[in-house]
């Protein structure tokens, strides 16, 4: 789900969004476990991102217990995660790209040894019936 992070939200909403305290936003900031944007020297903006980001970190400190050290190292390997998953999807739709236009090369090749269909077969699988265990 992609959130978005345009930050519209003052301080004051944002906390009453999240359930939580004015100062638990500022604790947070001062932690490191959250960046709202800045408008101007004084005023904080936050974004759908930035108040899904704070639900998380109350979910991980109210309901599991754990400590604001804790959240910040989950935080922190959740974005690796994250970022991981991004470059996996991005080099597999690189791949794929790569692998089509390998078979539209064989395909298009009138000298190729066998035809195009019988070099990639699509297995059958005999269909089974929840009946059959």
């Amino acid at each position: 789900m992609k959130l978005n992070k345009t930050p519209v939200y003052m301080i004051g909403v944002a906390a009453e969004l999240c359930g939580v305290h004015p100062q638990t936003l500022r604790q947070y900031e001062r932690l490191g476990l959250l960046i709202p944007a800045r408008v101007g020297a004084k005023n904080r903006l936050y974004s759908e991102e930035d108040i899904m980001r704070v639900r998380r970190i109350q979910r991980l400190t109210q309901d599991m217990g754990v400590n604001l050290a804790g959240v910040e190292i989950i935080l922190k390997l959740q974005e690796a995660m994250e970022d991981l998953e991004r470059e996996f999807e991005e080099e597999f739709r690189r791949l794929v790209m790569e692998m089509e236009e390998r078979m539209r090369a064989i395909q298009a090749n009138p000298n190729a040894p066998i035809p195009f269909n019988a070099a990639y077969p699509v297995p059958r699988l005999p269909r089974r019936s929840p009946l059959d265990e």
